[in-house]
Parts: C-alpha cells; sequence; structure tokens
C-alpha cells in the first residue's frame, strides 16, 4: 500500500493506476472504519488529512483522463475533512524516487528530480 508523493505525470500506468486502486482502498478504510491496512503506516500518515488525499486523487484522475483512461469512481467530497497539506512521509521523496528507479518501469521519476 503506498500513495506516492511524486506527481502523478511522472508515474507510469502501472503505477499511477495502482495508486488510484490503492487510495480508494486507503479512502475506505478512512472514511468507513474498514480494518484492512488501518494499521499501515501509509494509511495512518493520512488520518486526519481527507482534504489532502481528496486532492491527490483529484491529481491523479486529472493524469487519468490526460492519458485517455476513463474514470467513474468519483470520491465523496463531503469527506474530504482535515488538513489539505501532508507533511508526514514513510519515505521521504528522494527515497521514493530511488524506490522507483529501482523498479526499472517506464516512471519518468529522473524528469521529475530534475525538475525539483
Amino acid at each position: 500500500m503506498r500513495i506516492w508523493d511524486i506527481p502523478p505525470d511522472c508515474l507510469c500506468r502501472n503505477h499511477l493506476l495502482g495508486e488510484h486502486n490503492e487510495l480508494h482502498a486507503m479512502w475506505n478504510v478512512l472514511t468507513q472504519g474498514k480494518k484492512g491496512y488501518s494499521n499501515h503506516p501509509e494509511t495512518k500518515r493520512w488520518q486526519g488529512k481527507l482534504k489532502a488525499l481528496f486532492k491527490v486523487h483529484e491529481d491523479i484522475v486529472q493524469e487519468m483522463l490526460a492519458r485517455g483512461y476513463n474514470h467513474k469512481s468519483p470520491l465523496d467530497k463531503t469527506l474530504a475533512k482535515g488538513s489539505s497539506v501532508q507533511t508526514s512521509f514513510v519515505d521521504p521523496v528522494e527515497r521514493q524516487i530511488e524506490i522507483l528507479i529501482g523498479k526499472g518501469c517506464d516512471c519518468d521519476v529522473i524528469r521529475c528530480k530534475q525538475s525539483r
């Protein structure tokens, strides 16, 4: 389970769509009191920051649409409470970039690293 702190336009197809799926799972844990992944560090860092998580989802959706993908799973904006800014990280962004580079996928993290 991971929500990357990297712009969605830098993610390859698999990581973009995977993040979208995991974000929905995390949203359900946080908004519906589901148990799955509720103790995961990635889930815990989003507690009280549903506005920020909602924004991440909207950014992912925009990138999905830009790539020609369909999106039919909006989040309920009325549940987007708390902080609109994420300041807590499981791994620092630089480490997240290293992780993605190590995966050998098509993520364009080198461009994102250079623009930081």
